[in-house]
């Protein structure tokens, strides 16, 4: 009679728990959008049109006055999705900003391993747990100073600011409010253009 050994408990949850890494990433069907948080693969589909709509005209809006000193201050590179190494996390917010005083020029690979000053996420039913309850406190860790969350399905922008790695909600706009809002406050945002009608 040959005796049986189960495996330990440590290498059955190491098996079934296998961190991800980059390459996984590029496994992923075109349509899909991968994360690497806390060491586990999230995944979710390209944005719809009313999630497309509000992150491209909000890129459009902040772009020309603080991207390209169209109309307002400058002193700002804004993008679209741009893929965030912050420790072992991997994000791709929808836009993210960073001052040009903090980061002169923008860096020679396909990613960013300074934390932006800005990240906004737009909200869909597949994104809006893991943006909440998983990315924002690793954002506030990273040092990310400014955070906001649009909901294209109720027309909301609601603006945090990072003190001591905690958010502080600075306030919350909707519908077709004219807003300033940090940390682009030297222009006033017309939320009517971000929404589906």
């Amino acid at each position: 009679m040959t005796a049986f050994n189960p495996p330990s408990y440590a290498s059955a949850m190491t098996a079934a728990k296998r961190l991800a890494l980059y390459e996984d990433l590029f496994d992923l069907p075109e349509n899909m959008v991968g994360e690497i948080i806390d060491g586990q693969l999230y995944t979710h589909p390209r944005p719809a049109p009313a999630h497309a709509q509000a992150s491209s005209c909000l890129g459009a809006d902040l772009g020309q006055p603080f991207g390209r000193s169209r109309g307002g201050p400058g002193g700002w590179w804004i993008l679209d999705e741009p893929e965030l190494h912050l420790g072992a996390d991997i994000f791709v917010p929808d836009l993210a900003g960073w001052r040009r005083e903090s980061m002169p020029a923008l860096p020679g690979t396909a990613w960013f391993e300074m934390a932006p000053d800005w990240v906004c996420e737009v909200l869909s039913p597949a994104t809006a747990r893991t943006d909440r309850a998983l990315k924002l406190p690793r954002y506030a860790a990273a040092g990310v100073a400014h955070c906001w969350l649009i909901d294209p399905d109720i027309r909301t922008l609601e603006a945090y600011i990072n003190q001591d790695g905690h958010w502080l909600l600075l306030g919350t706009s909707a519908g077709d409010d004219q807003a300033a809002i940090d940390p682009f406050a030297a222009v006033t945002l017309d939320l009517s253009g971000l929404w589906v009608d």
